[in-house]
């Protein structure tokens, strides 16, 4: 993944994890291998593990920690009602700038094609 891809990766991380865990809780290794597996190589847990710290400061996800037999405890990440919220607000979001960004490259590709 470029240093673009990465900046802009920046800005959806937070949206992208609340979306895996609309689906099912989940630990951070959990939602970082899963990424990796999505094409997202790039990922570090460290990216992940502060992510997590910031949404769960934000009210948007319950904690559990969960015994494992690898360690110490796990948090399990869920999405709560507040989450939840955060997170149709950000497809609403998504929604509107890719439609916004797909039409402004249909029209310069347009042009191109018209010169």
């Amino acid at each position: 993944m470029g240093k673009l891809a990465t900046e802009m990766l920046k800005g959806t991380l937070e949206g992208v994890v609340l979306a895996i865990l609309a689906g099912r809780p989940a630990y951070g290794y959990e939602i970082t291998a899963w990424l990796r597996e999505q094409g997202f190589t790039d990922i570090v847990e460290g990216t992940i593990y502060a992510l997590l710290v910031r949404i769960e400061r934000h009210g948007l996800v319950d904690v559990e920690k969960v015994p494992s037999v690898k360690g110490p405890p796990r948090k399990v990440y869920s999405l709560n009602a507040e989450g939840q919220e955060y997170l149709s607000e950000f497809w609403t979001n998504w929604d509107f700038l890719a439609e916004r960004i797909d039409h402004l490259h249909n029209q310069i590709n347009q042009h191109k094609q018209g010169e």
